[in-house]
């Protein structure tokens, strides 16, 4: 009975990290051919994706291109091919900036602590009261829509994100024996956090940036949705679903083709995450 409770157990654990690794491997893919046509879209799309021909409108997949027409006669796919360098370079610029703040902030506050810790928390609690989408109304209301308000409204929501994330692995950072030590010889707080307490959160970090962008996606499709993201004639996914309401009952594809990209680039970069997470963190290793 025991051999066969063994093999079982051995045999659930493979098909458990194999899973697992195909949480990495599909992510991966994903996200590796997303990045590819948005830079593919920057030299080359089959048709100029602002490019009306009014002649050939609501022309469905295949007719006229190989995913139809829109109500302007555009060309669906270099739409959708454009719209994933908007889309990508919003939710990336923005979750570089709101994570580098973010950690800096983060990983300060470990060091510092007391007041400047108390501060930072309830920054954080009013920045998380403000959706980003609100705060881009706001920002919209000053600025204008555009790029810059699309960016600065998601990366000011992620600074909460990275600074809560990154005080806390900080924190249990600064109980290791290894930076007990470095503080028993003089260290200074600002080489312990540089030298020792960021080469060991480095990944956590990685890692939910990975996992904030696809959130980062859907955030941007939900302010182009509103009119608040990239201004016409920039392709944008979400723009495109809101044009296509119009056109439900008898042009589907135009909605359900950009709802399909929003959909599937959240989906890898949440598997993305979720791979980098088993494949970085030790404790998840060992379970």
């Amino acid at each position: 009975m025991a051999p066969l409770v063994s093999a079982s157990f051995a045999s659930r654990r493979r098909v458990f990290k194999l899973s697992r690794r195909m949480n990495l491997v599909f992510g991966a893919v994903v996200v590796g051919l997303l990045v590819a046509v948005a830079l593919l879209s920057l030299v080359w799309t089959p048709l100029p994706p602002a490019k009306m021909q009014i002649i050939h409108k609501l022309q469905p997949p295949l007719a006229f291109g190989l995913l139809g027409t829109d109500q302007f006669g555009r060309d669906v796919l270099s739409m959708l091919m454009a719209g994933c360098w908007n889309s990508l370079s919003v939710a990336i610029t923005a979750v570089a900036i709101g994570g580098t703040l973010g950690s800096i902030a983060g990983i300060s506050a470990a060091a510092i602590r007391g007041l400047f810790e108390t501060l930072l928390m309830r920054i954080c609690d009013v920045i998380f009261a403000l959706p980003p989408i609100l705060s881009a109304m706001v920002l919209g209301a000053f600025l204008g829509p555009g790029r810059f308000t699309a960016i600065t409204a998601i990366a000011v929501f992620m600074i909460p994100v990275f600074a809560r994330v990154t005080l806390a692995t900080s924190l249990q950072a600064w109980s290791r024996d290894y930076v007990m030590a470095a503080r028993a010889i003089g260290n200074t707080r600002l080489t312990i956090s540089l030298r020792h307490v960021l080469p060991n959160i480095i990944s956590q970090i990685i890692v939910h940036g990975a996992i904030q962008l696809g959130l980062a996606i859907l955030t941007e499709a939900g302010l182009s949705f509103l009119g608040l993201g990239l201004a016409p004639p920039a392709p944008s996914w979400g723009r495109m679903l809101a044009d296509a309401q119009t056109y439900l009952a008898f042009a589907p594809w135009l909605a359900i083709l950009p709802g399909l990209a929003i959909a599937l680039t959240v989906f890898g970069f949440n598997m993305l995450g979720d791979g980098l997470r088993d494949l970085l963190d030790p404790r998840e290793m060992r379970r």
